[in-house]
């Protein structure tokens, strides 16, 4: 008898170290996935340049924020889209300006048309900042986009697209300002974390 419960405890204990190394192997697959997406450069000639939001201190933007705006421009300048579309809200009651007036200054500085900038300032997180993104598109009869974020960022924001209905490739930026690997680890654990968290979400 004794045996026999020491035998039935051995077995489950094989099967609870199967199923966690499956977790395990499942999330591997999961960030290796995030990051193979991220190191991949869609671009492609399209009607628009979403440059998606990132935090702007006043009339600044933050290093990571000023690496998708300066990507964008680049595109934009290389002929692969005519219009840019920045999008962001505001960060606080305190923010003078929204993310995207901040790309626009910063867009209008380095000699970009007024005429070829489109903004939103009312999206606060990266679903929002595709919503508005569409409904500018459809307002203007834009149907092809091209998405800039940071590269770990790029797999959500394309995720997102799709689900929105939105036609769109990605084009991370070339370097990240997340660059100690304490800051790219954790970027990468967040977006594990919302991989998930969208799979529920529309599972739900």
């Amino acid at each position: 008898m004794a045996r026999l419960k020491r035998k039935r405890r051995g077995g489950l204990a094989t099967w609870l170290w199967r199923l966690l190394l499956l977790g395990l192997l499942w999330l591997l697959g999961v960030a290796a996935w995030i990051v193979w997406v991220g190191q991949r450069d869609q671009a492609e000639q399209a009607d628009a340049i979403i440059v998606l939001g990132a935090a702007a201190y006043d009339a600044r933007p933050s290093p990571v924020f000023q690496e998708r705006i300066r990507h964008g421009l680049d595109l934009y300048q290389r002929g692969y889209a005519p219009v840019l579309l920045f999008t962001g809200g505001y960060g606080g009651s305190r923010a003078r300006f929204s993310e995207s007036q901040v790309a626009r200054r910063y867009a209008l500085q380095q000699g970009i048309p007024e005429s070829a900038i489109l903004i939103e300032s009312v999206s606060r997180t990266t679903r929002e900042n595709l919503v508005q993104a569409r409904a500018l598109m459809q307002e203007r009869g834009l149907h092809t986009a091209i998405v800039v974020s940071d590269p770990l960022h790029m797999s959500r924001a394309l995720r997102l697209s799709r689900e929105l209905g939105v036609d769109a490739v990605g084009s991370p930026t070339p370097s990240t300002r997340f660059r100690t690997i304490q800051t790219q680890w954790r970027f990468l654990l967040q977006e594990v974390y919302f991989f998930h968290r969208d799979l529920v979400m529309r599972a739900a």
